[in-house]
């Protein structure tokens, strides 16, 4: 769980995550996945905010069973495909999740 001062800090990124998954028209239940991994590891530097945002919608979507393709979510945040799949994994064992093993 995430203190409202999380929230408030990074207001102006959650609200790009809800633009994103408004795009991607993600349930809420992907919404508040995406939110929760977001929330638990922000980097410090603005620059990796919007790729680690990107991979925290791509991975909430997996954990919601809403899942979306890297593809999808990178154009829809405006990232590169890559900068997801780099991330996207290891975000999801941080959190004591199980990767897909497709």
């Amino acid at each position: 769980m995430h203190s409202a001062r999380d929230r408030i800090e990074y207001e102006p990124w959650l609200e790009e995550l809800e633009a994103i998954a408004d795009r991607l028209e993600l349930s809420s239940e992907a919404r508040s996945c995406a939110t929760d991994l977001f929330l638990a590891d922000v980097p410090s530097d603005d620059r990796s905010k919007r790729a680690v945002l990107a991979a925290s919608v791509y991975a909430g979507s997996l954990v919601a069973g809403d899942g979306r393709t890297q593809g999808d979510v990178a154009d829809a945040a405006d990232v590169s495909r890559l900068s997801i799949q780099t991330r996207w994994k290891t975000m999801l064992e941080d959190a004591g999740l199980e990767p897909p093993r497709w």
